[in-house]
């Protein structure tokens, strides 16, 4: 399975924000929208992944200060990115060995999509289920 399948019938619009948003800005969008991470666009295109871990690691040596910051000052960059045709599980192994949890994923440099680690393992524990079933079936008819 290829992220392209994942994230077929999604909405192509990607909630973004800049890199001269305002951290206070971009954490109201987190909190609204209750996602854990966003693309970040600057003058070149996709510039970075603003993430909450971004977010609290300067919050922690920053203070509240951070708020006023820019997204530019704050985000996780350069962004890492998968394509479409990228396989699920590489896509996984990436997250895992680089620790993050979100991906853009990027077409002729253009983002076309989003996915989180939370996508991938559900796509995971569905396949492993349908194989389980699958066993469980071939068992009980032989």
């Amino acid at each position: 399975m290829t992220i392209k399948r994942l994230i077929e019938g999604r909405s192509d619009s990607v909630l973004n924000c800049t890199t001269a948003t305002s951290v206070a800005d971009a954490v109201k969008m987190l909190a609204e929208e209750r996602i854990g991470a966003l693309p970040v666009y600057g003058d070149a295109g996709l510039a970075g992944v603003l993430s909450e871990r971004d977010v609290i690691y300067r919050l922690h040596t920053l203070g509240t200060a951070v708020l006023s910051q820019t997204v530019g000052e704050v985000m996780t960059a350069p962004p890492i990115t998968v394509e479409p045709g990228t396989a699920v599980l590489d896509a996984l192994g990436l997250m895992t060995r680089r620790r993050i949890r979100h991906l853009p994923v990027v077409e002729e440099g253009r983002v076309i999509g989003f996915v989180s680690i939370g996508d991938l393992v559900k796509y995971r524990i569905e396949r492993i289920e349908a194989e389980a079933e699958a066993m469980r079936s071939y068992i009980q008819t032989a």
